[in-house]
């Protein structure tokens, strides 16, 4: 008898639950009024600028660092290699041998000898940095950081002001997060971006990502920029100038016989090496000081350029949210930010330095 109250009792209670979980579902969705949504809006604009601040204060500090080790092996490197007697010597065969192919035309001269240059700042500087710090890691880096940041803040703002998760998620649906044109063609929504795991396997993040690597003033291709190729076409053309110059021994040396035009070749050459010890430091302190200018320059770029800079992924993708909420996300933006400190796995932050060392790199 006991045992059969029991059952009773437990049938009761499950058609009791039965018959509330029918009255919910006859219930209608609550209704979000246009005020809440404006206000959701601005909260998403605000997690957006939070996000982007983390990810250019992460990409700027690793960037600093980047630079001072490209600055630190151009000097070790780089300048000692070019001004050496033997890397003269050297040019001074090479452009000999780009005269003979080039008809006598000086320009193929100037312009190959600068894409040799440039060829050789890209092994002996570039790349060796890049096994410390590549500027496309940290492009995909800040990308990342600011798509984890972002997607922290959005999902606390449905239970903030009570929209059911299916609402928001479909309001999150009709962002857009990457709108690449054609040849690519992919799109994404805010919704994929954030709920995306891993992120790598969006195909609209994986063609971003593609066509900012392969955009032109990248840093794949830093060292042929304008500001880079331009100190190595006017050190090309100074250069062909001086060894052209040069030339004239070894033609009279030719002219007046073997024995005699050895020692007139050694005489010129030992002439030649002193003049150019002699004058090293300046050519040095001069290349240093080009070098330096186009590198700040460039520098400044790959911080700034929205298509192909480190914060190019960051500037894409906030740039579709918040322009697509700029009319909706109008009212005052009540925002507390977190602490900041994000950490991204596998890379870590880099500061360092006192303020007044900090100060120069500021300027972006």
């Amino acid at each position: 008898m006991s045992s059969l109250r029991c059952l009773v009792v437990a049938l009761m209670v499950t058609l009791a639950g039965c018959a509330t979980s029918d009255r919910l579902a006859d219930q209608p969705a609550p209704v979000i009024s246009q005020a809440t949504w404006r206000q959701v809006d601005s909260d998403i604009v605000a997690a957006s600028r939070d996000a982007t601040e983390q990810a250019a204060s992460y990409a700027h500090d690793n960037m600093q660092r980047w630079m001072d080790l490209v600055y630190q092996r151009t000097d070790s490197a780089f300048i000692p290699w070019f001004s050496s007697y033997w890397t003269r010597q050297w040019l001074s065969m090479k452009v000999t041998w780009y005269q003979l192919n080039a008809g006598g035309e000086k320009a193929p001269v100037v312009d190959r000898l600068a894409l040799y240059l440039q060829e050789q700042y890209r092994d002996r500087v570039l790349e060796p940095v890049a096994e410390t710090i590549d500027p496309d890691l940290v492009m995909e880096q800040a990308t990342r950081l600011y798509v984890r940041r972002l997607g922290e803040r959005v999902r606390a703002i449905a239970p903030r002001y009570g929209v059911p998760l299916d609402q928001f998620d479909r309001r999150l649906q009709g962002i857009p997060a990457i709108a690449l044109a054609p040849p690519a063609n992919h799109s994404a929504s805010l919704y994929q971006i954030v709920h995306a795991e891993p992120l790598d396997r969006l195909p609209a993040y994986v063609a971003l990502v593609e066509r900012i690597h392969n955009a032109p003033g990248g840093a794949r291709g830093w060292a042929a920029d304008a500001g880079i190729s331009s100190v190595a076409k006017r050190t090309s053309e100074s250069l062909t100038n001086e060894l052209t110059t040069n030339g004239v021994a070894s033609a009279v040396s030719a002219v007046v016989g073997r024995v005699a035009g050895a020692v007139i070749s050694l005489g010129a050459a030992g002439v030649s090496a002193l003049v150019r010890q002699n004058q090293r430091p300046e050519m040095e302190a001069q290349l240093r000081q080009n070098l330096n200018a186009a590198f700040d320059e460039e520098w400044l770029d790959l911080m700034r350029n929205p298509d192909s800079g480190v914060l190019a992924g960051v500037f894409h993708l906030s740039g579709q949210i918040e322009g697509s909420l700029d009319d909706s996300a109008a009212l005052p933006v009540h925002y507390e930010p977190e602490p900041q400190g994000i950490a991204v796995p596998g890379a870590q932050p880099l500061r360092y330095g006192t303020d007044e060392e900090q100060a120069p790199y500021r300027l972006w």
